[in-house]
């Protein structure tokens, strides 16, 4: 049978398919991102300052606490604070490192682990030694290689709290550089964050990232911490989150000021290693989550192909309206979400970008049935 000459009942549920897809996606983009988009702080009529304990663990990790550990030491913060950095068993400079930069901060509390934990695999272990090692009841978590965008970084997450709030989500950027790997890797990591904190802010968290993410001793200890994904290498971010967080207890914090900044990879490798490893945990999460999460990614696969199979099979320019009513509502959200999270320069590339979205989904879809990697480094 010649395809362009289909039936038109068959022409008509490809066209009617596409209509569906686009419908859906609207709904994502209008009743879950649209509320990032216009997303604006809670006015508060005071403010409190609440002693906080940074938690880094890094394992072989010298050359980035040279480089980063300073801006979280002298970070603009009046209330009390302590840096906790927990040395996994390293075996570089790390320990000289730590040592000399004790001389000069008072409030940097080095924690030494010189054992494995055994059937504990990934960094939950040493984590949870830095949050049992922490004076303050708000933890601030972040990595060795990430770096606070300002010397505010400390205060605008620590003001997250109000209320009952006991999780407070923030952003962890990626430095800006040349070259289209670039891009791509801060889009990803915007459109992850599109998600998560829209989905927080109607009410269903689900994640969090731990460069940049706060909560509660109280909350990690009545939960019995990480005990339940212990025997999983990732999640003590997003796993975690996925299991505490309700509507009640959960704000998110985007103020330019309190991102976190990492290199990101440099090489297509190193960079889908990185997120084979963060996908594999994802099939943990609760199933409304997976569901909403799933349908989300679903239809954005879908967007293109059925576009190409209604304008070819049905009548092109309706085909190509329906498409353009979408880019019309995905550009407008989109460009508003990318300035609220200092990421506007890749909006001029967002067509490209969302094309891009459909070969990504193609080549990390594996991951989801992959057993996660051992290692957490």
């Amino acid at each position: 049978m010649d395809l362009l000459h289909l039936p038109e009942f068959w022409k008509l549920t490809i066209f009617i398919c596409f209509c569906v897809i686009i419908a859906v996606q609207l709904f994502y983009y209008l009743f879950f991102f649209n509320k990032l988009a216009q997303y604006k702080a809670p006015q508060k009529s005071s403010s409190l300052q609440y002693p906080v304990s940074v938690i880094v663990c890094a394992r072989d990790e010298a050359e980035n606490i040279a480089r980063n550990l300073p801006g979280i030491l002298v970070q603009d913060y009046k209330t009390t604070f302590e840096v906790i950095v927990v040395n996994d068993n390293s075996t570089d400079e790390t320990k000289y490192l730590l040592d000399e930069f004790k001389k000069t901060f008072k409030n940097l509390n080095p924690v030494a682990l010189t054992q494995e934990a055994k059937m504990i695999p990934g960094k939950k272990f040493p984590l949870s030694i830095g949050i049992k090692s922490a004076k303050y009841e708000v933890v601030l978590l972040t990595d060795a290689d990430c770096v606070p965008a300002s010397e505010n970084w400390i205060f605008r997450m620590q003001d997250g709290y109000f209320d009952d709030k006991q999780i407070v989500l923030g952003y962890g950027a990626y430095h800006k550089h040349p070259g289209i790997l670039n891009k791509l890797i801060r889009f990803e990591t915007f459109h992850s964050a599109l998600q998560y904190f829209s989905f927080a802010l109607a009410g269903m968290p689900y994640m969090g990232v731990g460069r940049n993410l706060s909560y509660k001793k109280e909350l990690f200890f009545n939960n019995k911490g990480f005990s339940s994904i212990n025997h999983i290498p990732g999640g003590d971010d997003d796993l975690f989150i996925n299991k505490v967080a309700t509507k009640e207890n959960t704000a998110i914090v985007i103020d330019k000021e309190a991102h976190t900044l990492s290199e990101p990879e440099k090489t297509w490798s190193n960079w889908q290693r990185q997120k084979f490893r963060h996908y594999t945990t994802s099939k943990y999460y609760k199933g409304k989550h997976k569901f909403w999460l799933g349908l989300y990614s679903l239809t954005q696969m879908l967007v293109y192909p059925l576009c190409i199979a209604a304008a070819l099979f049905y009548v092109w320019w309706l085909a190509l309206a329906v498409f353009g009513l979408r880019l019309i509502v995905q550009g407008i959200i989109w460009h508003n979400c990318m300035k609220k999270l200092n990421e506007a320069d890749l909006w001029p590339w967002f067509i490209f970008l969302d094309i891009w979205m459909f070969f990504y989904y193609l080549l990390y879809a594996p991951a989801l049935f992959k057993k996660p990697a051992k290692n957490w480094n």
